[in-house]
């Protein structure tokens, strides 16, 4: 097969060569957003007068042809003809004749591979923005529906202090609120339009790249031709908060690898999203969760890959940037597949609410309210806290709870401890008191929820 720049060379290419750099294997999922391109590009030659309209309308039939054909699953993609943009132009050449060649003015698979790569990350990018809105709604619909479950809140995986299920739950919608915020604000960076750099330096043909980039809705176009070409800080920018949001999948998933466990019990999850064992009949492990948690490790791996790809590239175009397709095309794929797991894993899980009751009373959980208290009273807050934990090292001494304290074991502590000091330690009265904005209250989780819901619309 004839390559398009045999003219300078006078030796066949080996065949490990065409193996080892061709990327259609891969890049071949670039095919609409290169067809695409390549019709705004046709239109535009066309319109500058650069190529004349009756072979610009039948170079744009010809690859709307080959569109339906790769949509239809006809088209045979051919591993010597490199890559996707080749694949496409020699099937149009075969289609129309040399007049498909023309297509190829005033560009480089430089500024091509640069475009399809930008429209395929803006389609993803869009669309994992679609998903993050609905797992923001599903955690919204779980929170206001547990609003009444009270459950223990940790710090290093201690008990702390008695908070709202509620209020765990929107902690992630939060979470997965700001990588949303992230991927809208990388799109600012990926929507920008680089076609018409050709391989470095521009051209010297009457090119109009605004009238492409209006064609294929770009925001703005590249204003440096060899950034153009060499720019992929927009595919270490997806690849940076996809794995930001995978952090937090997975800081989710282990915690509800936790709670299912026996030692827990807060959660059951769902037969269909746990398997069985090969060899213990008893097991239901939480194997979606973990793969969660296990497939994080990979988009960071994808993340560092490019990284490394790109750190000690000259300017400008170099082939070590071929190396930037799979790491980003699998981290698509893992974290749409994770998005939806996780959409569809969370509304069917079922909480024992009083398992995660008796947990949030037990291990002192209020005693914080207790230096508060004493801390209303006029104690300095440091003195507060000393004096409660020794209240607590009493209660484990005796095996006593902070209820079992009678008001003179307490005033032995503190005369300024008097009979109102019950209602600062029982569990509820601990959650309900907490009405510092953002706090754990029913009261500020309910206006959290109503405010969450509002910038979601």
């Amino acid at each position: 097969m004839k390559k398009p720049w045999s003219g300078r060379f006078t030796e066949k290419t080996a065949d490990i060569v065409e193996k080892y750099t061709e990327s259609i294997s891969f890049d071949k999922r670039l095919w609409r957003y290169d067809i695409e391109g390549s019709i705004a590009h046709a239109k535009m030659l066309a319109k500058q007068g650069i190529i004349p309209k009756k072979d610009a309308d039948k170079i744009v039939k010809g690859l709307k042809e080959i569109y339906k054909e790769i949509e239809s699953g006809r088209f045979k993609f051919r591993e010597e003809l490199e890559d996707i943009h080749m694949n496409i132009e020699s099937a149009l050449i075969k289609k129309i004749g040399e007049i498909g060649g023309r297509l190829h003015t005033a560009r480089s698979r430089n500024d091509q591979v640069a475009l399809d790569i930008r429209l395929y990350l803006r389609a993803e990018a869009r669309e994992i923005i679609s998903l993050l809105k609905g797992l923001e709604t599903v955690l919204a619909d779980m929170a206001e529906k547990h609003l009444g479950i009270v459950m223990p809140g940790y710090t290093h995986l201690q008990r702390a202090q008695p908070v709202l299920l509620s209020h765990h739950l929107m902690a992630y919608a939060h979470m997965f609120d700001r990588d949303r915020a992230r991927f809208e604000d990388a799109l600012k960076r990926i929507n920008i339009m680089p076609l018409g750099s050709c391989a470095l330096a521009g051209t010297t043909l009457p090119t109009d790249r605004h009238y492409v980039a209006e064609l294929l809705e770009f925001d703005a176009v590249s204003e440096n031709s060899m950034d153009s070409v060499s720019d992929r800080d927009f595919s270490l920018e997806f690849l940076s908060c996809s794995s930001i949001l995978m952090m937090h999948t997975s800081r989710m998933a282990e915690e509800l690898i936790l709670w299912s466990s026996e030692e827990f019990s807060f959660i059951e999850l769902s037969d269909a999203f746990t398997t069985g064992s090969s060899i213990m009949p008893q097991k239901k492990n939480p194997d979606v969760a973990e793969l969660m948690r296990g497939k994080t490790g990979r988009v960071y791996g994808n993340l560092m890959s490019l990284l490394t790809t790109m750190k000690g590239l000259p300017l400008s175009y170099n082939r070590d940037m071929q190396e930037d397709k799979e790491p980003v095309f699998d981290t698509v794929d893992t974290v749409k597949l994770t998005l939806n797991a996780l959409f569809q894993m969370l509304p069917k899980i079922k909480f024992n609410e009083r398992r995660l009751k008796d947990t949030a009373d037990a291990a002192f959980s209020t005693a914080t309210d207790i230096a508060e208290y004493l801390a209303r009273k006029g104690i300095p807050f440091r003195t507060a806290h000393e004096i409660t934990g020794k209240i607590v090292r009493y209660c484990i001494d005796n095996n006593k709870r902070l209820s079992d304290l009678s008001i003179t074991e307490y005033k032995s502590f503190s005369d300024v401890i008097g009979n109102d000091i019950y209602k600062f330690i029982g569990t509820l009265e601990s959650v309900n008191a907490k009405k510092s904005y953002g706090g754990t209250s029913p009261e500020m989780v309910k206006e959290q929820i109503k405010k969450f819901r509002k910038r979601l619309k």
